[in-house]
C-alpha cells in the first residue's frame, strides 16, 4: 500500500504542479503593481501546497489548530523540523509569512526563481556570511510589516532527540520587538522520512499554533530565551534535547 501511495502522490504532483506554478506566475505578474511583497501569490501557493496533504490520498488526515493565536502584525514564527512534509503542513496555516529555506532550493529551475520573487529568504547552513545576510533580510522584512518563519533547529531532527535551537529567530524578535509564535508540527516523520521519496499509506499530520510569546527585552539573554523555548518544545513533542556541553 505504501508503494501505491508513493506512486500516486508523485503522479499527482507531476501532473498538477505545472498548473499551480503557471497560475502563481500569472498571479505574480497581475498583482505586482500593487502587491510588491507577493502576499496574494503566497496565499495561492499556500492553498495549493497544503492541499497535497488535505486531498491527495484518502487515508491521510491533516489538521490545523490554534490559528486564533496568529497576530495581525509582523511576527517571527518558529517550528520544529522533521521532514520535507513540514513545509506543506506549515503552508496550511493560511497566514502571510516568508520562509527561511536552505539555499539549494533556490537553485531549482523555475521554482527558485519564484521563491525569490516571493521574497523567501535563502541561507547556506554553516556559512557565517550567509547567516548574516539572512538576518539582515529578515530584519528588513519584519520592519516592513512582514512575518518570517524559521526552523530554529536549522535542519531535520531525525529520531527521538531534537537539535539545539540556533538563536537567529530569537535575536530577530528581540531586535524588532515583534512577538514570537511557536508552531508545533507532528506526524510528518510518520508520513515521509526527511526528503522521501516514499510515503506512508496512513497518516495524521497536525499543526498547532501555540500562544504568542512576547519578544525578549533589548537587554535580555537571547541564549536563555532559546533554551526556555527548547524546554517547551520538549514537553509539547515528548522529545528531549541533547544536554548542553559543559
Amino acid at each position: 500500500m505504501s508503494r501505491l501511495t508513493t506512486l500516486w502522490f508523485w503522479a499527482v504532483v507531476v501532473t498538477t504542479l505545472p498548473v499551480g506554478y503557471a497560475l502563481a506566475v500569472l498571479l505574480l505578474a497581475v498583482t505586482w503593481p500593487f502587491d510588491r511583497h507577493a502576499r496574494l501569490v503566497h496565499r495561492w501557493v499556500s492553498f495549493w501546497c497544503s492541499n497535497y496533504l488535505r486531498a491527495c490520498w484518502p487515508l491521510w488526515r491533516f489538521t490545523v489548530t490554534g490559528r486564533e493565536h496568529l497576530p495581525r502584525g509582523p511576527c517571527v514564527l518558529v517550528a520544529n523540523h522533521q521532514s520535507m512534509a513540514d513545509i506543506l503542513a506549515l503552508m496550511g496555516l493560511g497566514h502571510d509569512f516568508k520562509f527561511v529555506a536552505k539555499a539549494s532550493l533556490f537553485t531549482i529551475p523555475f521554482f527558485g526563481w519564484i521563491m525569490r520573487r516571493m521574497h523567501y529568504v535563502a541561507i547556506e547552513r554553516g556559512k557565517l556570511p550567509s547567516t548574516q545576510e539572512m538576518m539582515v533580510r529578515c530584519e528588513a522584512l519584519l520592519r516592513a510589516g512582514e512575518s518570517v518563519l524559521i526552523f530554529p533547529e536549522g535542519t531535520y531532527a531525525s529520531g527521538p532527540v531534537r537539535l539545539r535551537f540556533k538563536r537567529g529567530a530569537f535575536k530577530l524578535a528581540q531586535r524588532c520587538q515583534v512577538p514570537l509564535v511557536p508552531v508545533v508540527v507532528k506526524g510528518t516523520p510518520e508520513l515521509v522520512f526527511e526528503d522521501g521519496p516514499h510515503f506512508a499509506s496512513r497518516s495524521h499530520v497536525t499543526v498547532q499554533v501555540m500562544p504568542v510569546v512576547p519578544p525578549p527585552s533589548a537587554d535580555a539573554d537571547d541564549e536563555a530565551f532559546a533554551r526556555d523555548l527548547e524546554g517547551r518544545y520538549a514537553r509539547w513533542l515528548g522529545q528531549p534535547f541533547p544536554p548542553l556541553p559543559p
